[in-house]
């Protein structure tokens, strides 16, 4: 009975049937298909052996595809890999001429568009650190302030100044149309830097999928809070961001973005190296698991794995291990503490106050379930930033909602037949309860629901119900 929800990334080493239905059974709630990596065809393959095995186990699953976002990388050098000297001068430009320890192409006009004197460049992952000492339209003279071998191809990040550049490359335009219409549940967008970026991303999808915006940019972090209103969720991206940022920033931030996200009742991931050594090893270190047991006191939605379980040789047992960490983690009163000393009481609307009354009703009987009926997903949601002690269970006769709300803490969902009735509804929850095994015939659960049914935003009835079918029909008859 986990809350928190695991995202598995598919790669070589989880590419077929056996193993994308044995890291589902492992705990993985929903499956990433990064978009950096293979072709069409690949996507699609994978799309459809999970829909697959969803089929085959009865249960929602949600599918995630993660957008490129633009790659910024300087050209080639003329006689292999260079050595920067820490204080040594070099140049980059727009020259296509192959590089040498002077000087390389930058093929991103956008940057030079953007530099000031004063601003860093970051290269390899930042393992190479240039300080601008003059620029222009068409170059950047810099000194080389952390040296470092400099190659082919090598990434380039720009940490201080915000680039005009959009977060949608011609690529990732193609891959997004592709992945909406096989159907995928969220699109992740890279590089975003400001609320436009999620803005025109979800413009394009067009309802047919939710969008997560990436924090992995400065800039990003400094436009949250907009970008927060504008996105469906959020994923704290940490890899990016200790490049650009300085690590011991990221700590503090990460708790920041999922606090807010909380408080919004928009899922959060936390993602990038949760479990890194796995890739190699079968058992990780005492600091990953340390790593992802803060994500989860924090009240993350969703914890991630990335080449863990995309390439690395234990795929299966990363998840597993994930999964165990997390109910080590929720079984620890601890937890409780921390989790309800961070709530942040938002009461605005009547939905507000349902939600609230329905956790507080749970915890304060001998409630086994708080169940939700719901359209868009708006309300499970809702609930679920309540972190109540109970189980979360969202009904909905829509399977791409149901698919969604895997990535919501404590969200266990169902596909059930569209309701008229509020007895209905009732009778609908107290089965779903039994099936799950959260309740039986002598429990309570609480229901919340809203009238008229099958409208988007209109909770607001709440009920305590027996679990009992004949109790209800008798307080209720036709």
């Amino acid at each position: 009975m986990r809350n928190v929800k695991i995202v598995a990334t598919l790669g070589p080493a989880s590419s077929d049937y056996d193993t994308i239905r044995n890291l589902f059974e492992a705990g993985a709630d929903v499956f990433r298909l990064n978009m950096s990596h293979g072709t069409h065809d690949d996507i699609r393959a994978r799309h459809e052996i999970i829909r697959k095995v969803e089929a085959d186990i009865g249960r929602p699953i949600a599918i995630l595809a993660d957008l490129q976002g633009p790659k910024l990388r300087v050209g080639a050098f003329a006689d292999g890999p260079v050595d920067l000297v820490e204080g040594q001068s070099f140049r980059f430009d727009l020259d296509d001429t192959p590089g040498d320890a002077t000087r390389v192409q930058l093929p991103h006009p956008e940057i030079f568009a953007a530099l000031e004197v004063g601003s860093s460049l970051l290269i390899n992952d930042g393992k190479i650190r240039v300080h601008v000492d003059a620029c222009g339209k068409d170059f950047a003279d810099c000194t080389v302030t952390v040296a470092g071998t400099i190659s082919n191809r090598k990434g380039v990040n720009v940490p201080d100044v915000l680039l005009p550049l959009a977060a949608l490359s011609q690529k990732d335009r193609a891959d997004l149309e592709v992945a909406c219409q096989l159907g995928v549940d969220w699109l992740a967008l890279s590089f975003v830097q400001r609320p436009e970026d999620v803005i025109e991303a979800r413009a394009l999808a067009n309802g047919r999928a939710a969008i997560l915006a990436k924090i992995e940019k400065p800039a990003a972090v400094k436009a949250y809070d907009a970008i927060l209103a504008v996105a469906d969720g959020i994923m704290v991206a940490r890899g990016d961001l200790g490049v650009e940022l300085p690590v011991h920033a990221v700590p503090p931030i990460q708790k920041q973005l999922v606090r807010k996200a909380r408080a919004a009742a928009k899922p959060v991931i936390v993602a990038t190296q949760m479990l890194e050594s796995m890739i190699e090893s079968p058992v990780p270190t005492r600091a990953e698991v340390s790593d992802v047991a803060t994500a989860i006191y924090e009240g993350a939605d969703a914890v991630m794995l990335s080449a863990e379980s995309a390439a690395g040789k234990f795929p299966i047992e990363a998840v597993a291990t994930m999964n165990n960490v997390a109910i080590s983690v929720e079984s620890d009163a601890t937890y409780r503490d921390i989790i309800e000393a961070s709530r942040k009481v938002v009461r605005t609307t009547v939905a507000d106050g349902i939600v609230a009354a329905a956790r507080e009703i749970a915890e304060a009987a001998d409630i086994k379930a708080i169940c939700c009926f719901s359209q868009s997903g708006t309300t499970v949601s809702l609930v679920a930033r309540e972190r109540p002690r109970v189980p979360i269970i969202g009904l909905t006769p829509l399977i791409g909602t149901a698919r969604r709300l895997c990535l919501t803490w404590g969200a266990h969902c169902a596909v059930t037949e569209e309701q008229d009735r509020f007895k209905g509804a009732v009778i609908s929850a107290v089965r779903a309860a039994r099936s799950y095994g959260f309740a039986t015939e002598k429990d309570q659960i609480v229901v919340t629901a809203g009238v008229p049914f099958n409208v988007t935003g209109t909770t607001n009835i709440l009920r305590v119900a027996p679990c009992d079918e004949r109790l209800i029909h008798r307080a209720d008859p036709e």
